[in-house]
């Protein structure tokens, strides 16, 4: 009986051990896991396959290679799985740029830049003039590998808080400005950023606001109006970069602009960038605005809140300036959004073929009296610009 009980013990035994043996050798990660370190499409549809059906999907040790590795850049786009063509018709026609400022933590931007590659858009990435030459040199070689990516020609020592971050941001956004990609949208993100949404479901969300920026902001609650009513002072040292509060007060604000607070990562539009780069009011804000405390909070929804159509047509009447003859840039620019209020007097200057300032004054009065009482700040502004036509 003995005997009997110790065979059946010992054969239930043997029985475990070799079904946890086979177990384990179908859940091994060097079994099962390794293709998804190489170059496969199976990486994928094992992926889709296991999400279909509601099991939890692992990679095994690191699926992101470091791109200082000696591989070549097509190899390690298809080892990352990399997008390398549009997905649809609708996001190839509504291509995106991004600005991306970043100083540490190369792997986290690796993976943020991968997130959000697309082939259609374009990317900036502005290095901190402070973060370790390793660094620099590897974000150099991973924009090596994408014709749409580069590093910002201009880099500065940014300091949190600072005039120093906006002026990062800045320095892309002139260079994407003169981008042969036509994006519709500027975004810009930090190195600590990881996207909620894929590209379509951005371009979408973008094309809801058809053409208008994002920016949102409010009049400065009270812990914020120090930030623009004393000077302050970016330091950079032994201590670390900090902001340093002083006891100098600032003049009032260009322009008598309205100050506004709101978020410093915005979306805008690529006729607000130009706006930005090269309206006065854009350009005197900026310069105020050098001595305050975060000032990328309060410089965006600002210039956002001039009205839209004096912004808008503002901004292509200057685009328009020495490009072709007078009568053809007129006609151009009176069929340019925002500028429908000035249209008709515009369109009459290209029929008269007048070259006459007076005769101008009479063209810019010649809308209804209650359109002339909204808009006479802005009709004086825009004849400052068409003098400019005449001057040509």
């Amino acid at each position: 009986m003995n005997l009997w009980m110790s065979c059946v013990f010992a054969f239930t035994a043997l029985s475990v051990v070799i079904f946890v043996v086979f177990y384990q050798s179908l859940l091994s990660p060097a079994n099962f896991y390794q293709s998804l370190n190489s170059s496969s499409e199976k990486t994928s549809v094992i992926a889709c396959d296991y999400g279909l059906q509601n099991h939890m999907f692992f990679t095994w040790g690191n699926t992101l290679p470091h791109p200082l590795g000696r591989i070549s850049c097509q190899l390690y786009q298809t080892q990352s799985h990399y997008i390398t063509r549009p997905l649809s018709e609708e996001e190839a026609a509504f291509p995106l740029a991004y600005i991306m400022v970043i100083h540490k933590d190369f792997n986290t931007f690796e993976r943020l830049f991968r997130a959000i590659y697309m082939p259609q858009n374009v990317y900036c990435v502005h290095v901190d003039e402070k973060a370790p030459g390793k660094f620099k040199r590897a974000v150099w070689q991973l924009l090596q590998c994408f014709p749409n990516a580069f590093l910002a020609s201009k880099a500065n020592k940014v300091v949190y808080g600072g005039f120093s971050r906006l002026q990062a941001d800045l320095n892309c956004m002139k260079d994407l400005v003169t981008s042969e990609v036509p994006w519709k949208y500027v975004l810009n993100t930090c190195g600590q950023d990881f996207p909620l949404k894929t590209n379509k479901e951005i371009v979408h969300h973008l094309k809801r606001f058809k053409g208008k920026n994002i920016t949102p902001g409010v009049l400065p609650p009270k812990h914020a109006v120090v930030r623009t009513k004393y000077v302050y002072q970016e330091h950079i040292g032994k201590g670390g970069a900090y902001m340093k509060k002083t006891n100098t007060l600032k003049t009032p604000p260009p322009h008598q602009l309205t100050i506004y607070f709101g978020t410093a990562y915005v979306a805008l539009t690529r006729d607000f960038a130009s706006f930005v780069m090269t309206d006065k009011r854009a350009i005197d804000l900026l310069e105020w605005s050098k001595d305050t405390y975060s000032p990328d909070e309060h410089f965006w929804v600002t210039l956002n809140r001039i009205p839209v159509s004096e912004r808008t047509c503002l901004c292509r009447v200057q685009q328009l300036l020495g490009r072709g003859n007078f009568h053809s840039r007129v006609l151009e620019a009176s069929q340019s959004p925002g500028c429908d209020l000035w249209a008709h007097s515009w369109r009459r200057l290209w029929r008269e073929g007048t070259h006459r300032s007076g005769t101008l004054r009479q063209l810019l009065t010649l809308r209804p009296q209650s359109e002339r009482r909204k808009q006479t700040n802005a009709s004086a502004r825009l004849t400052f610009y068409l003098f400019s036509f005449l001057r040509l």
